[in-house]
Parts: C-alpha cells; sequence; structure tokens
C-alpha cells in the first residue's frame, strides 16, 4: 500500500473505531502515535547507538540501546510538540474562563427568576410561556455556553408549567431543546473559541459575525412560537390568572430589574470589552467569571459545595478539550504527512465543484456527523480537513466558521445523539416520549435551515458587525 491509501484507511478506522463507542481523544491519540511511528520510522536512525555496539557490549547495554532506538521514532517528538502548543494556546486559555462563569450562573438561582419574570411580562403575547421559555433559554444558554445544563433546568423548571398551562407536549418540549441549544452559537461561545484555534480566524471578529445571525435564529424560533399559537391555539392557550397573574407595573419593573438586567449586563459587559477592544477574550473571561461569582453572592447561592463543584466541572471540561486538540493535531499531522490531505484536495477539485456546490456537500457532511458525534469532535477533528479547501473556492473562513456554529445546532437536535432530546427526556414526565420530543424539534430544524439559507443569500448578515467594527 502506498502512503496516501494508509492515510484513508487511518481515517477510515477512526470513523470505524469511533462508532463502536471508544474514547476519542485517547483514539486520536493511540492512532496518531500509532501510524505516526509507521509513517517516520527510519532504523538506521533510531537504532544507530545500538548498532554501533562492537562485541564487548553487554547484554544490559544492548537491550537499554535497544530500548532507546525503540523510542527513537520522531513521533513521540512530534507528540510533545502539539502537546505543548495546545497547553500554550492563548485563544484556549479563555475557554477554562468561560467555562467557570457559566457553571457558577447556572449554580446562581437566576433562571427560576428569570422564567418567572418573563412569563409575567410576556402574558398578553400568543404563547407567552413558550416566547418566556425561549428567551429564557437564550439569555441563560448565552451566559452558560453548556447545553445539557440549560436544558436540564429549563426542563425542570418551566416545562412542567407549560404542561399545566396544558400546552402541547411535543411544542413545549421543542421550544426548550431547541433554544438550550443557542449558546454554542451566540457569544461568548465556546464553540467559536474551539473554531478559532483549529482555524486561526480572529475570535473577537467570530464573535462580531456570530451576533447577527444568532439574533435571526431567534428572532426565527420566536416567529414560530408566537405564529402557531396564533394559527393554532390548542398547542399554547393563553394562561388564566390563576397560572399567570397580573403584577403591578411597579413589581413587575422591580422583578424585570433584579432578575433580567443583572445577567444581561453581565453578558454585555463582558461581551462589549470584547467587541471594542476593551480586554482580549481572555481578559473578558476573567471579567465573566468574577462577574458569575458577584451574581451568585448576590443572590445568595455563593457556598463552598457549589464553589467546588463549578471548579471541577471546569476542569473535567477543559481537560477534555485540551486532549481533544492534542489528539486531533497528532493526528492530521500524521494524516497530512502520508498523503491524506493531498488526496482529499485532488478529490474535491476533481469533482469540479462551484463555491455553492462546495459548502452544500461541505455543510451536508457536518450535518450528518451532527447525527453520531457531538460538536467539540466534529470542530476539532473533521472541519480541519475542509479548512485547506476553503482557499481553492475562494470561502471566507470567517463566514464558514459562522455557517458551521449555526448547522450544528442540528447536532444536538437530530438522532441518534440528539443530546438536548435526551437530556429533556431524562427529567420530563413520564408520559413526555422521546418521540413527541424528536416530533416538537422538527420545526426548528427548519428554521436553522432557513436561517442558513438567509446567511448565503444576504452574507452581509455575517460581516456587517465586523466591518462595522474592524474594518475588511
Amino acid at each position: 500500500m502506498t502512503d496516501p491509501q494508509i492515510a484513508l484507511m487511518m481515517l477510515g478506522l477512526f470513523i470505524c473505531v469511533v462508532f463502536l463507542g471508544f474514547p476519542i481523544a485517547f483514539t486520536l491519540m493511540a492512532m496518531g502515535i500509532g501510524f505516526g511511528y509507521y509513517a517516520y520510522y527510519e532504523p538506521t536512525r533510531m537504532w544507530r547507538s545500538y548498532f554501533r555496539l562492537d562485541e564487548t557490549a553487554t547484554t544490559t547495554e544492548s537491550i537499554r540501546l535497544w530500548i532507546e532506538g525503540f523510542f527513537n521514532n520522531r513521533i513521540f517528538d512530534l507528540f510533545i510538540n502539539q502537546t505543548y502548543t495546545v497547553m500554550s494556546n492563548e485563544v484556549l486559555t479563555a475557554v477554562p474562563l468561560f467555562l467557570f462563569m457559566g457553571y457558577i450562573v447556572e449554580r446562581a438561582n437566576i433562571v427560576d427568576r428569570l422564567f418567572t419574570t418573563l412569563n409575567l411580562a410576556s402574558k398578553r403575547i400568543p404563547g407567552s410561556m413558550g416566547v418566556a421559555a425561549l428567551v429564557t433559554c437564550a439569555l441563560f444558554a448565552t451566559a452558560t455556553g453548556i447545553v445539557g445544563a440549560v436544558v436540564t433546568l429549563m426542563g425542570l423548571l418551566a416545562l412542567p408549567a407549560m404542561l399545566k398551562a396544558r400546552y402541547d407536549p411535543a411544542f413545549a418540549s421543542g421550544i426548550i431543546c431547541a433554544g438550550g441549544t443557542l449558546g454554542i452559537l451566540i457569544p461568548p461561545s465556546i464553540m467559536l473559541i474551539v473554531y478559532a484555534a483549529s482555524s486561526g480566524v480572529s475570535i473577537v471578529k467570530l464573535y462580531a459575525g456570530a451576533l447577527l445571525p444568532g439574533f435571526t435564529l431567534v428572532g426565527l424560533y420566536l416567529i414560530y412560537i408566537v405564529g402557531r399559537s396564533i394559527l393554532q391555539p390548542s398547542v399554547a392557550p393563553r394562561p388564566t390568572d390563576d397560572e399567570v397573574p397580573d403584577v403591578p407595573m411597579g413589581r413587575l419593573v422591580f422583578l424585570i430589574a433584579t432578575s433580567f438586567f443583572p445577567l444581561a449586563f453581565l453578558i454585555m459587559a463582558v461581551l462589549g470589552s470584547i467587541l471594542f477592544g476593551l480586554a482580549t477574550p481572555t481578559e473578558a473571561a476573567s471579567i465573566g467569571a468574577i462577574g458569575g461569582m458577584v451574581l451568585a453572592v448576590a443572590y445568595g447561592a455563593m457556598t463552598w459545595q457549589r464553589m467546588r463543584e463549578s471548579v471541577y466541572l471546569t476542569v473535567r471540561t477543559t481537560a477534555m478539550v485540551c486532549w481533544l486538540f492534542v489528539g486531533s493535531y497528532t493526528f492530521s499531522s500524521v494524516f497530512s504527512y502520508l498523503g491524506g490531505e493531498q488526496i482529499i484536495s485532488e478529490f474535491v477539485r476533481g469533482l469540479d465543484l462551484t463555491p455553492f456546490q462546495f459548502l452544500l456537500l461541505a455543510q451536508l457532511i457536518i450535518f450528518l456527523l451532527g447525527w453520531p458525534l457531538e460538536w467539540s469532535e466534529i470542530i476539532i477533528i473533521f472541519v480541519p480537513i475542509f479548512l485547506p479547501l476553503l482557499a481553492i473556492f475562494d470561502i471566507d473562513p470567517l463566514f464558514f466558521g459562522i455557517l458551521v456554529a449555526l448547522n450544528l445546532q442540528t447536532s444536538f437536535l437530530t438522532p441518534p445523539m440528539a443530546m438536548s432530546a435526551y437530556y429533556l427526556k431524562g427529567i420530563a414526565p413520564p408520559e413526555i416520549k422521546l418521540t413527541d420530543i424528536f416530533k416538537g424539534v422538527m420545526p426548528f430544524l427548519v428554521m436553522v435551515i432557513i436561517c442558513m439559507g438567509l446567511m448565503y443569500t444576504f452574507p452581509q448578515i455575517v460581516y456587517y458587525l465586523p466591518e462595522l467594527f474592524y474594518g475588511r
């Protein structure tokens, strides 16, 4: 077999092993080192000292030099260098800080106050409870970026309230699942940081470019919720005074001031400091982490146990991301060295695709990858395969990254993975079936596809804010 054929076998074997359920980060490292040992195998260099032994050498010395030669393969140097590169990456430094901010905010008892307030404020709007749930999901997801936490908490808080208000179970489930995934698109998104580290695109420009597409998707979700509530009132009946009482305006203003504005101000302070160049993403993430602790203290939710949990979860998630990067960098380096990247590039060139056809093909592949894989694995492992091809089709990596972030909303909503659906099913009442949840998220998948179409038709949705803040 030629080296390029071995590279393709390496990629195919990796996909098969992943489907068998092996841990992805360690699979990447093992396969990178295993195939890399073959790629960099040079016996005359590796065992140079061993071959120079004379007849007077002892058995112990011979064994020692042979073992040293075995580990003298350059793949081990590559693995160490890639590990150091990941751990010293300044862009990734923001990841643990944003994660810590999210875990602290999650434990600050903000969500129940926020949902209750928005529910009271939107009482006169058709589908008011669904609107309140989606806006709460969007704001909370933006603050945390942790899909499982948002879906779980909103499932415990908003789903019983909507079911009690006679909402259609599928409709209510779809709102929570779709709203909970918004945190991987709307800044400060952990996913965009990971994409920036993989692609070399400025994280500041990615954040600016993701704002309008994120708000557009939220707007489409709201249009669907309100529109369906008007056209089919039975799926979202208007709440009675017993379910959502009227409150004086002064009381409503106080509730908004103490629940909505603190969290919104924290998010705007973090984003504003990044977008206006007042702080780097890492510095802004530090502001967010401190702000999250201040909110937790202000709401009387800061305890030593919650602090320990937040730190532990932050370290665990950060370690997972970093080892995924180490494995991916090692794997992709060996894959490229064997000629796999060139084979793929020549194959795509041979298809004679237009830029639109290439984008459509790439997004379709990413959409299908979202069925069995999570966003982190897709961004770190598979998206870098497409990045070298963007220059061939004159596609901006910034635009491609936002399109991928939008596409990956579907990875949490489509089976067989559909993590949002499984998170919700885990805490939903027994009468809520998984099929009901899947039925409820399907219209929101259509909204994602419509939003992607709008982005391609009107690319200024992506470029307007980056050009406004930073020029071309």
